[in-house]
């Protein structure tokens, strides 16, 4: 056993060793992708950690609105912590809303370095010019209009992955406008950042 609970295992080329963490809800060893960890405040207070950085005893629970709600209602987090702890009573909400914003905040930097292109016609064009990576579609735009940009995107010979989780107006401010129903990343690390916040915020509401 290693320092704050965690094993190993070995990544798919055998070779680093990867941490591992224990979820107090179900009890199962993931990898912390999977996880939030959680942490004590000083006032005892249980707070998200998305980043894992703060200092401290962590506790882990799956990546889950379900499990951490329940993790809170079976105080799950005082055996955790070993200690006194409050978790605020919407937790599990307050985590869904930092996972959403952690996303979107990595959607307005990626706009902020030009990598973004907004609206039907920008999204078809650089798929013609085979740079996008990432297609978001606002969850509450029409769906004739995701099926013809879709026929766009399949003429460019383009397969991008695409995140649908946020509403028009949530995209909108992101990216500084009213409201975006379409939206692509070009490719590079930033792309990469935000499909993994996305997937990991809906993962959280989904499970």
């Amino acid at each position: 056993m290693n320092p704050g609970g965690a094993t190993l295992k070995r990544d798919q080329d055998g070779e680093a060793e990867v941490p591992e963490r224990t979820c107090i809800v179900t009890r199962e060893v993931k990898d912390p992708s999977e996880l939030i960890r959680f942490a004590r405040a000083p006032s005892g207070e249980v707070v998200p950690d998305l980043r894992g950085k703060l200092p401290g005893r962590g506790v882990w629970v799956s990546c889950a609105l379900t499990k951490v709600a329940e993790a809170a209602r079976r105080r799950l987090f005082a055996r955790g912590f070993r200690a006194d702890c409050q978790p605020p009573a919407d937790l599990a909400e307050r985590t869904a809303d930092l996972l959403r914003r952690d996303a979107l905040a990595t959607l307005s930097l990626a706009n902020k370095a030009g990598l973004v292109s907004a609206g039907f016609e920008k999204v078809a064009g650089e798929a013609r010019k085979g740079r996008l990576a990432v297609l978001v579609e606002a969850r509450d735009g029409a769906a004739d209009g995701r099926r013809k940009l879709s026929g766009k995107l399949k003429e460019a010979g383009s397969s991008p992955e695409i995140i649908d989780v946020f509403e028009s107006a949530e995209l909108g401010l992101a990216l500084g406008q009213s409201h975006v129903i379409h939206a692509a990343i070009a490719e590079g690390g930033l792309a990469r950042k935000f499909l993994a916040a996305a997937r990991r915020f809906s993962a959280y509401r989904e499970r």
